[in-house]
């Protein structure tokens, strides 16, 4: 059986939110840079699972999210969401991960990403390539 999660696409201006997932065996795409988000629990939706997940991870309630594309392979199902980023990430807690933060889309088609913290680049995630290549194509689109 397929599990399922749901991940935010979060803007700010022209940057997106990104997480960098821990250096640990046993993870999804562990030292990766992610998006925010994770497992839907039982009964929850996938916007509810998003918004837990959310606070768990950086203490922050999301105003709007709007339901972007899913993504389902053999393995899992992805929920993929878009909103706005009302704050600055310093008003962010970094809750789960080992950084986080603001990129360009020039940032993310170069295929990795300079973590402040580590003082290094860092690959990306598959669900953010996934993700990085709809936001291409809906821009090619005019959407």
């Amino acid at each position: 059986m397929a599990v399922a999660v749901a991940l935010a696409m979060l803007q700010r201006g022209n940057r997106w939110l990104l997480q960098l997932r821990d250096d640990v065996e046993g993870i999804v795409a562990p030292g990766h840079w992610g998006l925010f988000g994770g497992h839907l629990e039982a009964g929850e939706s996938a916007e509810e699972a998003l918004r837990r997940e959310l606070v768990e991870e950086i203490s922050w309630r999301a105003d709007e999210l709007k339901e972007w594309f899913t993504h389902a392979n053999s393995d899992r199902v992805a929920h993929f969401f878009r909103g706005p980023l009302t704050v600055e990430p310093d008003q962010l807690q970094l809750l789960e991960g080992q950084d986080l933060t603001l990129v360009t889309l020039q940032e993310l088609l170069s295929g990795a990403v300079w973590s402040p913290r580590l003082g290094e680049r860092r690959p990306l995630a598959p669900s953010l390539r996934l993700a990085l290549q709809r936001m291409v194509a809906d821009q090619s689109l005019g959407r």
